[in-house]
């Protein structure tokens, strides 16, 4: 204790200590620490995952300008055109670029229509590419008899670039004509023309009606594994097509076989363990064209150019089967190093605007514990919501399903917000925030009960086209797992046993070894839980 002269008692001492400094309420204090330990890790997070799904590969080269394969299938429609868009004009300009950059990569194209392609000849030839040209076989016997005039008039016309003619492309798959009205037909062609005449199918149909091929000069057999009944993993797609190619060999040996369809997705859904993806396009294309030159096989690459239009028919994979993208720019599949995200950084970037918006919203945390959420939080925000927008960036066909996804993107956002809100020392705005939030948080967490039910029952019941939409609930999910909040109670019974009631059947329809089920399923039952937590809540 120091002296102090009290000058309102002169003369008189006393004994003073200096004032402590004012302690600071607990809500205030910041744990600065865990707060910037736990961000690295959010941030480390965050730009591992987005590099983990963009980094480049680098496989060995199977074209160059020296070395040109032998064919690839082409449909020329641009980004923007579909067939069911009648009528609709082909673009001799889109043709004429095409042919031209395709002459850098092929020696011929396969065409499966004559209907608006009378230009294609013309083109070829200018361009320095042989065709295989086909006629579109249908139940309709006006239009294929259409069709197969023009193949005729065609092939006379151009037997300097026609090299074969394909009377019908899986007619009998489709089940439009029998296999003795396909025979009449090539027999017809076969009659008129000097070019050999083929039919195109899947494998298995050429193996159940063994009667056409004495019709036709050689084979074109179909050979897509993802697609198959059976779907082959990457790392057993070559194989299994090496064996096919083997048995036909065996099964057919007076004719000559051309692998007419090869090839593997870019983008979709998974199917047992079959995964879309560049990187494993490039490792299936490059590994069968080596593969092909070796043992002196005929076959068609399909196919030249990403088509959209078919993402209407066949879901998201439909669109993604192109060498070049619908933009006509390299997707690295044939030669130089791929990345299955090649906008990695885009994404990396919106994640990292994600994260701040969380750390704002968050502002000064409560305690340590909240100080180490926080950033984890907006990491796995940046991730999941990431990963949904780039999902519904291939996967999205139609002005409904982009709303769906923009609903479920302001979901995740709203869940995000009410999150940090209640993770921060919530005061003045952010405590008013809060509380409006906090009022209205039953809703939200019926609202990802509702999105998982209707995504639920579509995967269980219609999931051949659909692709698993675990990044648009995992958010919701979690958060509402860790802190749950009060709802509408029936409502959300209902969705829970909904959700759960399909976690096996859908598990069951996809196979054990889908990891992308697997996904869903885990989400799926982290839903299940939320909403039964939430359960246990009393609304106020």
């Amino acid at each position: 204790m120091q002296p102090h002269w009290d000058g309102t008692n002169p003369g008189k001492m006393r004994a003073f200590a200096p004032p402590e400094k004012p302690t600071m309420p607990a809500t205030a204090r910041f744990p600065a620490l865990p707060y910037c330990l736990a961000l690295l890790l959010g941030l480390l997070a965050l730009v591992g995952y987005w590099y983990g799904l963009g980094r480049s590969v680098v496989l060995p080269d199977v074209a160059s300008a020296s070395h040109k394969l032998q064919c690839a299938s082409y449909t020329p429609f641009d980004k923007d055109q579909s067939p069911y868009d009648q009528p609709f004009t082909l673009r001799p300009e889109r043709m004429d670029a095409d042919l031209a950059l395709l002459a850098t990569r092929f020696e011929c194209i396969r065409t499966y229509s004559m209907y608006g392609l009378e230009a294609i000849p013309a083109l070829a030839r200018k361009h320095g590419l042989k065709l295989m040209i086909g006629a579109w076989v249908s139940s309709d016997p006006i239009a294929t008899q259409k069709e197969v005039e023009l193949l005729i008039a065609a092939a006379n016309a151009n037997p300097d670039v026609v090299t074969s003619v394909i009377v019908g492309n899986e007619a009998l798959l489709r089940k439009e004509v029998t296999a003795t009205q396909l025979v009449k037909l090539i027999h017809t062609v076969k009659s008129q023309i000097k070019q050999p005449v083929t039919y195109a199918d899947v494998w298995e149909f050429w193996l159940q009606h063994p009667e056409i091929a004495p019709a036709v000069d050689f084979l074109t057999i179909h050979l897509l594994p993802y697609w198959e009944d059976d779907p082959s993993g990457i790392d057993q797609a070559l194989k299994h097509v090496g064996d096919v190619r083997q048995t036909f060999g065996l099964r057919f040996p007076d004719k000559d076989i051309l692998i007419g369809e090869t090839g593997w997705p870019s983008q979709g859904r998974q199917r047992e363990t079959a995964v879309p993806s560049r990187v494993n396009q490039a490792k299936f294309m490059r590994g069968f064209v080596a593969m092909a030159e070796a043992n002196g096989w005929h076959y068609n690459l399909i196919e030249a150019f990403d088509q959209p239009w078919k993402r209407l028919n066949e879901g998201a994979v439909g669109g993604y089967w192109g060498l070049f993208d619908a933009d006509r720019q390299e997707k690295g599949i044939l030669a130089g190093p791929v990345s299955n995200v090649p906008y990695w950084r885009v994404w990396l970037g919106v994640g990292g605007a994600i994260l701040l918006a969380a750390l704002v919203l968050g502002g000064r945390v409560r305690s340590t514990r909240n100080a180490l959420a926080l950033p984890l939080l907006g990491a796995v925000a940046a991730c999941s919501i990431g990963t949904w927008a780039e999902l519904t960036r291939v996967t999205a066909r139609s002005p409904d399903e982009w709303a769906w996804a923009a609903v479920l993107v302001m979901l995740n956002l709203s869940v995000l917000a009410h999150a940090a809100l209640a993770l921060s020392a919530r005061e003045g705005w952010r405590e008013r925030a809060f509380a409006w939030m906090e009022r209205r948080a039953g809703w939200l967490v019926a609202m990802a009960g509702f999105a998982g039910a209707v995504m639920m029952l579509a995967m269980v019941f219609d999931p051949r086209y659909r692709s698993f939409p675990s990044a648009a609930l995992v958010l919701p999910a979690l958060v509402y797992l860790v802190r749950p909040v009060g709802g509408p109670r029936r409502e959300m019974v209902l969705l829970a046993l909904i959700i759960g009631a399909g976690i096996a059947p859908q598990l069951y329809r996809e196979g054990l070894l889908n990891q992308q089920a697997w996904g869903w399923a885990v989400v799926s039952l982290l839903m299940v839980v939320a909403l039964w937590r939430c359960l246990r809540v009393r609304k106020v």
